[in-house]
């Protein structure tokens, strides 16, 4: 099982090389980077390019790492007890199962996603230590222990808002998606947009990296959003002359599909206004 680029997902050589390498030591692939930058994305087409199907958690603030495995429905177990169900004797009616469970019981290996780990409470990775490792669990309510079948490969994204736990790093290979360079960018644009111009795509690029480097921005645009923009400038049919910025201007065309906060169009407002002054 080898991970490789797609037909709609280009992955540089380090990063196939983590998946496999996660792949073959059997433990989590810990992916972090900008957001943008294709966490999500890229458990979607190791899928696709091992053929396996996927299953999706997307972790939110609100989210236990019991819910993964599995939940006892308590509630609808006393309003059936009410209503005289026969059902009601047989606990295992009111165990709804977690992607964790879905995964190990699966007939065949699966990729499962852990979607923005880093969005949930300090203890949540701490909470699914044993059971990432040994790929098994005990389910409380029904005695049973509910063991993989195939161990699944699992990614787990995280867009480094806080620190996870060391026993947790321990037990993942990590990978960083560095922010592609320019080479880079051009074989993503290409699978996307395949018919744009040479001359036209150097000059969005050229304005895309000059906006990334100018220093104090709150939100760097990401590869998601250079696609987007482009995507406009070509339903625009704008030409490189038209991208080309008035003297003493800034913003490029359309970036509203680039600057996603006030502050960083006032940070621009401020630089050319200041540039105005100097001439």
């Amino acid at each position: 099982m080898q991970f490789t680029s797609t037909e709609t997902y280009v992955a540089p050589p380090d990063l196939a090389m983590a998946v496999n390498a996660a792949i073959t030591l059997e433990r989590p692939l810990l992916v972090k980077g900008e957001p943008g930058t294709g966490k999500t994305e890229l458990a979607r087409q190791v899928a696709a390019s091992l053929g396996l199907p996927m299953l999706e958690w997307n972790v939110k603030s609100t989210t236990r790492a019991q819910q993964g495995l599995y939940v006892y429905d308590a509630v609808s177990r006393l309003r059936d007890s009410q209503l005289g169900e026969a059902r009601v004797h047989d606990i295992a009616n009111y165990i709804r199962k977690g992607k964790l469970w879905q995964a190990f019981e699966a007939t065949g290996k699966v990729v499962l996603l852990i979607d923005e780990i880093d969005k949930a409470d300090i203890e949540f990775p701490n909470d699914l230590l044993q059971e990432l490792d040994r790929m098994e669990f005990h389910v409380y309510e029904t005695g049973e222990t509910v063991v993989a079948r195939h161990r699944p490969v699992v990614i787990i994204t995280s867009n480094n808002e806080k620190e996870l736990p060391d026993a947790f790093l321990r037990r993942c290979f990590f990978h960083y998606i560095r922010f592609p360079d320019a080479e880079t960018l051009k074989k993503i644009v290409a699978v996307h947009h395949p018919g744009l111009k040479p001359r036209l795509l150097d000059e969005a690029l050229r304005q895309f990296f000059d906006l990334r480097e100018v220093q104090g921005l709150k939100k760097k645009p990401s590869t998601s959003e250079l696609l987007d923009w482009l995507k406009l400038i070509l339903a625009e049919d704008l030409s490189p002359e038209d991208l080309a910025r008035p003297a003493g201007e800034m913003l490029p065309r359309l970036h509203g599909a680039l600057l996603k906060n006030e502050q960083d169009v006032a940070l621009f407002e401020r630089l050319a206004f200041m540039a105005r002054r100097q001439r």
